[in-house]
């Protein structure tokens, strides 16, 4: 079974972070609405909702993969 640590962002150099957070706003499927948004736009968007504990930054030790996921689904994830 997959273990995830919560990552604090605020522990990442900012560097990291903001490339993180541009990394996860250009995947392929990533749907914005009808209006497309610049990249800062994105970027933005998605770093108030972490700052608002909306979503959490999650590691997965056994792939190394990390993921922000909804703080609900991280709850859950972060249970088991």
């Amino acid at each position: 079974m997959p273990q995830y640590v919560d990552v604090p962002c605020q522990r990442l150099p900012q560097a990291v972070y903001r490339a993180l957070l541009e990394e996860y706003v250009t995947r392929d499927g990533t749907d914005y609405g009808e209006r497309e948004l610049s990249l800062e736009e994105k970027v933005q968007d998605i770093q108030g909702r972490v700052a608002r504990g909306e979503v959490r930054l999650l590691f997965e030790s056994e792939s190394e993969q990390w993921d922000l996921v909804a703080a609900d689904a991280a709850a859950l994830l972060l249970e088991n």
